[in-house]
């Protein structure tokens, strides 16, 4: 589809997708501003997304064997059973987080570069804080082991900033400043760091370290 002016005030009408937003002119982000904010969250995808593809919806895997570990570091205990319970009953919940959230980046930078409108995007935002919503739900029911404790509520944490920042995006549709972007973007990509540290430890072939 082809691209409006960056500059250029755009109309936007209301669709049965979402509420009826009145002439509103989309204020382009200062260009160092726009550039840094969507190539750190191309960055983030690109973790998310290489995360996600390499697994399978059901597996949870264990450490590498020592053969391909140097010589010289030193072998993680194996998880107990209750702690591989707790990895597989984590393990669907954060595939939704993950989903919700990479579906709701790029609605971010498609809107930012005219490709969706302002009802598609309002609908990803409402899609994506069902989903975290849910997912808070399902992961406090949990019962983690004791060595689990720290990182359930890191996750739980990371959970809650995602909502936070789906919450913020959704002030740009009541009053219709596109700054909100910029203010929900440190949140979810704290809310990215802290599941990164969890996924760490529970899935270390997807997150090797650097």
């Amino acid at each position: 589809m082809g691209r409006k002016g960056a500059a250029s005030p755009e109309v936007l009408r209301g669709t049965d997708d979402g509420p009826s937003v009145g002439s509103v002119s989309r204020r382009p982000w200062p260009l160092g501003a726009r550039v840094t904010a969507l190539s750190a969250t191309v960055l983030a995808l690109l973790a998310f997304i290489a995360f996600g593809v390499t697994r399978e919806a059901t597996t949870v895997r264990t450490p590498s064997p020592a053969l391909s570990r140097p010589a010289t570091a030193p072998l993680k205990p194996a998880f107990t059973r209750a702690e591989e319970a707790y990895i597989q009953a984590l393990w669907p919940i954060h595939g939704e987080v993950e989903r919700s959230t990479v579906r709701l980046s790029l609605g971010k930078i498609f809107y930012k570069t005219n490709d969706i409108g302002k009802a598609d995007l309002q609908a990803r935002v409402d899609k994506a804080l069902a989903s975290y919503r849910t997912a808070e739900t399902r992961i406090a029911a949990l019962q983690p082991p004791p060595s689990f404790e720290r990182a359930h509520d890191e996750y739980l944490a990371a959970v809650g900033l995602f909502q936070k920042s789906a919450l913020e995006v959704l002030k740009m549709f009541e009053d219709g400043n596109d700054d909100h972007l910029l203010a929900a973007y440190p949140l979810s990509q704290e809310g990215s760091n802290k599941i990164r540290e969890v996924g760490a430890r529970f899935w270390q072939d997807e997150f090797p370290p650097n």
